[in-house]
């Protein structure tokens, strides 16, 4: 499955528009990882811990939005856009959504 931001794949021809494609990820971050967190934005330097959340999400999210064009018979997707929130009261949950257009080539 070719997956691509762009709205168009060189070197290929896009036979047929099949429709927009989701995948949407929740995944909680735990207490220590936002302790771990809040001293690193003391002392500086990268949260390796929400960078893996984040990848791990992420990673959700394009897998079930791949799954969902494959079920269409895509053999690629087009156009893909990712987002990221975090909900909840402490923002303790993030969420990423990815979208694109499942094509034929």
């Amino acid at each position: 499955m070719l997956l691509s931001t762009t709205h168009t794949l060189e070197n290929q021809s896009i036979t047929e528009y099949l429709g927009i494609v989701t995948g949407e990820t929740i995944i909680g971050a735990n207490i220590f990882k936002d302790i771990f967190a809040g001293i690193r934005d003391v002392v500086g330097g990268r949260s390796g811990s929400y960078e893996r959340v984040l990848r791990e999400a992420k990673d959700n999210a394009l897998s079930e939005m791949t799954e969902q064009a494959r079920r269409m018979g895509a053999n690629a997707v087009i156009g893909i856009d990712l987002d990221y929130e975090t909900l909840g009261a402490n923002g303790g949950m993030i969420m990423v959504t990815a979208s694109g257009t499942a094509v034929k080539c």
